[in-house]
């Protein structure tokens, strides 16, 4: 019995063991994992980032070798003095940028990597690498930089750096120290450009001393490299719209409108991209983002968001058809401007009148297109019905909307709609006579460059475009279908026809009359919105924003442009000059209106930059403030006020 009792109990207590054993190991406990194992050093094999291309084939972005110093903070010894001091003069640092460096990295994690000193010359990596071995807890991670071979293109390629803890944390692919595309196709296709990382998990012993290979290198991989790109830009037409952008504010952007590539897209004043490569990018980039008047790192031909002005009736004149409430053949008086009853609502400029369609476009005449707006509006008994119809109609052109496209930066402009104006007035107390500012491209519309260039590519298809996008082709793979697809505009095609003539006739006798190139066939529309600053309550008026809108060819065009150029007085004096030359330049591959070229390139809008419209320094509390005319008439206050 006692014999039996003992079994009994011995065999109690090892299934209680099993049972315990199974729980923790199988139930309760957690998968091994190597990444946690503080006896396994993990190094990272960093790959050789994708290169990117433009249109043409001409490498725009390489890579470069950079070294960093690691650190491990708990493998770290002590050093006395003469061993700091050492290490400080190899690394070119102080004493308290050491201790400062290695508390950071501490406060990180005391066992895992984290950056000490990045991006090492090659020579200073040269002299280290010998002597790394006196120094316990540090070692050198190689990485690739960015070589940028052009000088150009600052705001399309954009720039790589370090990864902050937000990243990390939403990311875990990236690390400590890890570089990411921060801006432009350097952002938008990182995951491409990037490859994948190798890795190598190092044994350690007691001492923390490797002894080799963690299990002879079973889990260890081989990085990935990542692919190259091809962008849609050409980069000698980049260059030439940067070049005549010297020297003044504003955005350029060219379409290719049977495909929606984006062939130059141009921001001024813009930098050199090889500034935010190296240990010098913090600095510089704060320089950059610190530059307030400037603003070189604001995007203008992608973010900013301007009163579209005259090109914007061509709109209107689509839409006028298109609902029936005017023909080609009709003709409006224009007294040098729009009346209602003795109230003059908008001005005009001398030109023959009455006006149909097709001197109305090309001689941009306000009142011919306030009373085609004010028919669309009124053509239904409710005025937020007609607005909303008349907005719908103008969003198809992908205007008042994100373009859904493949850069990294980007605002909507605005399309107002019935409801826009019922919160601002109060329902069913407004008319068509409140907001003939829309009309003209004034009031509460609002469009960014690339928005117009992309109208200005719908109307040049007849009705359709593609979505404006930056890639062209991806080694080993194809672009997304999204911009291979069209879309449709709600305009019948038979409506474009006389617009686009009207436009024709813009470059033949009407407003941009003397900016013809010879052999080209250019449809284009200038425009000259009013620019305002709204400073303790009192609206200021600054120099008119300069802007054209073109597509060429006629039938089958190869190009669309939007220029805009800010406080550049009238349609074609400066945006109307340069998109003639952009124009030329692609199409033919050289320039024969050579006037136009060095009218342009000579002559610069810094002045107004420096000063209200007044032609007196603009002052706040008795100092001369460029920042806040820039800040609002850029950013802020380009919206007129609703009219009343």
């Amino acid at each position: 019995m006692r014999k039996l009792l003992l079994l009994t109990t011995v065999i109690l207590v090892g299934l209680v063991f099993i049972a315990r054993l199974f729980y923790l190991q199988v139930y309760s406990g957690s998968a091994y994992n190597i990444f946690e194992d503080t006896a396994i050093q993990k190094e990272y094999n960093y790959p050789k980032r994708g290169y990117v291309y433009d249109r043409n084939g001409k490498l725009l972005v390489a890579n470069q070798p950079s070294y960093d110093v690691m650190v491990i903070p708990r493998e770290v010894a002590p050093m006395d003095s003469l061993k700091l001091h050492e290490f400080c003069t190899l690394l070119k640092i102080t004493k308290e940028d050491y201790d400062k460096k290695l508390n950071r990295a501490r406060n990180y994690s005391p066992r895992l990597s984290s950056p000490f000193v990045q991006q090492l010359s090659k020579t200073d990596y040269a002299v280290l690498q010998e002597k790394m071995r006196k120094f316990e807890g540090f070692y050198i991670q190689k990485r690739s930089l960015r070589s940028y071979q052009t000088t150009i293109g600052a705001n399309v390629l954009g720039d790589i750096g370090e990864v902050n803890r937000r990243i990390i944390a939403q990311q875990p692919y990236y690390k400590m120290g890890d570089l990411i595309g921060k801006q432009g196709v350097e952002k938008t296709y990182e995951k491409v450009l990037r490859g994948v990382k190798g890795i190598k998990f190092i044994q350690k012993d007691r001492f923390n001393k490797h002894i080799g290979p963690y299990k002879d290198g079973i889990y260890d991989t081989l990085p990935k490299p990542g692919k190259d790109i091809t962008l849609t830009i050409d980069s000698e037409l980049q260059a030439y719209g940067e070049l005549l952008m010297k020297h003044k504010r504003g955005g350029i952007i060219a379409l290719d409108p049977s495909s929606g590539e984006i062939l130059a897209m141009v921001s001024g004043p813009s930098y050199n991209p090889n500034l935010l490569v190296g240990r010098d990018r913090s600095r510089n980039f704060t320089k950059l983002y610190r530059d307030s008047i400037a603003k070189p790192l604001f995007d203008r031909g992608l973010q900013a968001q301007y009163p579209p002005g005259s090109p914007f009736k061509v709109i209107n004149a689509l839409i006028g058809l298109q609902e029936d409430v005017v023909d080609t053949r009709e003709r409006f008086t224009c007294r040098m401007g729009y009346y209602y009853g003795s109230r003059k609502l908008t001005g005009c400029h001398h030109h023959r009148s009455p006006v149909a369609m097709n001197d109305g476009i090309a001689q941009s005449c306000n009142a011919y297109f306030v009373n085609v707006y004010r028919r669309i509006i009124d053509k239904y008994e409710d005025a937020g019905k007609g607005m909303n119809i008349w907005a719908n109609h103008a969003k198809s052109f992908g205007l008042g909307n994100f373009l859904n496209n493949d850069l990294s930066v980007g605002s909507k402009g605005r399309i107002p709609d019935g409801d826009y104006y019922d919160r601002a007035y109060g329902d069913n107390r407004w008319g068509s006579t409140y907001i003939v500012s829309n009309a003209i491209g004034q009031g509460e519309v609002e469009a960014t460059p690339i928005q117009l260039a992309n109208m200005a590519a719908a109307i040049g298809n007849r009705g359709y475009y593609y979505t404006p996008h930056i890639i062209k082709e991806i080694e080993g793979d194809t672009i997304p279908k999204k911009y291979r697809t069209p879309k449709y505009t709600t305009i019948d095609k038979r409506h474009f026809e006389p617009v686009i003539e009207g436009m024709f006739d813009v470059y033949n006798k009407g407003t941009a009359s003397t900016l013809r190139v010879p052999g080209i066939d250019i449809c284009g529309k200038t425009g000259t919105a009013e620019n305002f600053v709204r400073i303790d309550s009192v609206k200021t008026q600054l120099t008119d924003h300069s802007i054209f809108v073109a597509f060429a060819p006629k039938d089958n065009p190869k190009i669309a442009i939007a220029v805009f150029v800010e406080n550049g007085y009238w349609g074609s004096r400066f945006a109307g000059r340069m998109a003639s030359l952009m124009i030329e330049k692609y199409i033919k591959g050289h320039i024969t209106r050579t006037d136009l070229e060095r009218w342009i390139l000579t002559h610069s809008l810094e002045d107004e930059y420096a000063k209200p419209y007044s032609g007196e320094p603009f002052k706040i509390n008795g100092e001369t403030t460029l920042q806040v005319i820039d800040n609002y008439a850029i950013e802020n206050t380009n919206q007129s006020s609703l009219k009343q």
